[in-house]
């Protein structure tokens, strides 16, 4: 069996000429030498024709790669190191959607304190923030309250990796002190909330929800969790990921949909939409790169944010693909994400992804009439699960005033393109694969990581950036197609999520309706790039029309 190893490391070492090689590969790499047979056998890897001739006069050359290669590894670089090239979405002759900055929010409603004390489970920040502010709740009694929820519901639901009970506490006490002594610093001042666990807290681990990292504490604060705690709020559970970012499994079990716990919460923001749908948690942070915002909000029925990618700051984040990486607010309101987004985004100088870029939203808007808002006529006709819910939706904007108009998909092989993101997260977490740690993650089938992470090694580096060519194309071909719109509709599920997790646009899920079985639908509304404003506000509205996000699971576990 060793020899037969041994025997494939060899043949397949030929991937050096795509710049990045096996994944078995060890030190003796440095000793290893192509030979033309090599070459001919990874010929049938790479989908290229080369003669003998042709062969023999890269010999040289291989071998050198193979040695930089092996070199290069020694360096044992973390996940936190990024690389010297940054994605840029930005199209030629892009102008930003809101021309200045601008946050207002919905004038508030007079709150008052529940007779039923659980009932706070669903209160909106606005509303939470309401009883904080004319003092009829202390932050601490908030924060008892809703850490006492998740470990009243966490046996089952499986939402949280760790506690952050201790720091959360001095938090709030410091909250009530400041509230108490005239110092009030917003919205979210003396709000709990959760953190997927792969942004860093340094005072607690960061397990990326996978057994190789579980041990693992950063000794940092993400740039994410510094900012809500300097808008005061209160960090108070780091929420389960399926592990890597992918699914909803993790080293823990497998993290449940309140409204069906047969279910998975679907990934890989698992846990914070679990909780928030709970009503465990007001809100929480989490993050996609390919669905791991859209495919769990929908699951779960709450209300995801997508932000622009270099909206938010990734500092203190895993990462998984430098371009297409995306952190965002999971919340029970459309408006309540808004809130969380006004309060995260911004430039980093600590992340040099980050883009400038005007954010000017009113929670005050009546109507959405002088909308113009596409919807990708193709994805609606055809016959899928949400079809009528998502119909209604289209009629209930018409009758809001905005004026629908058709649109349709660049020509161009969308999904071809997201092997992008295999190559990006192979190089993440290529040290699992050179140790052999891979083979300690939970999910072991093959489209779980452990495969793909392998598989990447032969991705050409040469493949690689022709892709991102074709992607450069499809952004400019895409913001071409939305000239003159505000916005567009979208089925949460069709060629559109992976489109624009390439392209960079924003996106607004939330719940359009019930299924056949009671489980929740979603609605995707998507923006222009670094369009937000405009996004927020026609979700906004649309939401205040309906009452899908006021429905909650029964909990009757």
């Amino acid at each position: 069996m060793k020899k037969n190893r041994q025997k494939a490391i060899a043949i397949f070492s030929i991937c050096a000429l795509s710049f990045v090689l096996g994944s078995f590969v060890t030190a003796k790499l440095e000793t290893t030498h192509v030979t033309i047979s090599i070459v001919k056998e990874a010929e049938k890897i790479i989908g290229l024709d080369f003669s003998d001739a042709q062969a023999d006069s890269m010999l040289n050359n291989l071998d050198k790669f193979n040695t930089s290669y092996a070199e290069l590894r020694k360096l044992a670089m973390p996940n936190s190191v990024v690389p010297a090239l940054n994605f840029n979405p930005v199209p030629v002759g892009f102008t930003n959607p809101d021309a200045k900055n601008g946050f207002i929010v919905a004038k508030a409603e007079k709150v008052t304190l529940p007779a039923n004390r659980d009932d706070l489970a669903f209160y909106t920040i606005r509303q939470l923030a309401e009883l904080i502010r004319t003092k009829q709740i202390t932050s601490v009694e908030l924060t008892h309250f809703f850490i006492d929820r998740l470990k009243k519901y966490n046996g089952k639901l499986l939402n949280v990796i760790t506690f952050t009970e201790e720091h959360a506490l001095t938090k709030a006490a410091e909250a009530d002190a400041e509230i108490k002594a005239g110092h009030y610093r917003g919205v979210l001042h003396g709000i709990p909330f959760g953190v997927k666990d792969l942004l860093a807290q340094k005072d607690y681990k960061t397990t990326f929800g996978a057994p190789p990292y579980k041990d693992q504490q950063l000794n940092i604060d993400a740039t994410v969790v510094s900012r809500l705690e300097d808008a005061g709020a209160i960090l108070i559970a780091k929420t389960s990921l399926g592990e890597l970012a992918q699914g909803d499994v993790w080293f823990g079990g497998k993290t449940k949909n309140p409204w069906d716990i047969t279910r998975g919460s679907s990934g890989s923001s698992a846990g914070s939409s679990s909780a928030v749908s709970a009503g465990c948690l007001p809100f929480a942070i989490g993050s996609e790169t390919l669905g791991s915002i859209v495919s769990p909000s929908t699951e779960c029925g709450v209300t995801g944010l997508r932000p622009s990618f270099g909206r938010v700051s990734k500092y203190g984040a895993m990462a998984l693909s430098w371009s297409m990486d995306k952190l965002g607010p999971i919340a029970r309101s459309v408006e309540d994400a808004a809130i969380v987004f006004n309060t995260i985004q911004g430039t980093d100088p600590k992340d040099l992804s980050t883009i400038a870029a005007p954010f000017n939203y009113n929670g005050n808007i009546k109507s959405l009439k002088g909308y113009k808002i596409g919807y990708i006529k193709t994805d609606f006709d055809r016959k899928y699960a949400n079809r009528a819910n998502d119909s209604i939706t289209l009629i209930k904007l018409k009758e809001l005033g905005a004026e629908l108009v058709p649109i349709e998909y660049p020509k161009m092989p969308i999904g071809s393109m997201t092997f992008l993101l295999d190559a990006e997260a192979g190089a993440a977490f290529q040290e699992l694969v050179l140790s052999h740690k891979d083979d300690e993650l939970v999910q072991q089938g093959k489209y779980a990581w452990p495969n793909t992470f392998r598989s990447a090694q032969f991705i050409p580096a040469t493949e690689y950036i022709q892709a991102n060519r074709a992607r450069t194309l499809l952004i400019q071909s895409w913001y071409e197609k939305l000239k003159g719109l505000d916005l567009y509709i979208t089925p949460s599920f069709s060629q559109n999520l992976s489109m624009t997790n390439l392209t960079g646009n924003p996106c607004v899920v939330l719940p359009n309706g019930f299924n056949q079985k009671g489980r929740p639908t979603s609605i995707t509304f998507m923006g222009q790039l670094f369009g937000e404003g405009k996004l927020l506000q026609a979700a906004k509205l649309y939401q205040d029309a309906t009452d899908f996000n006021k429905k909650h699971p029964p909990l009757n576990f």
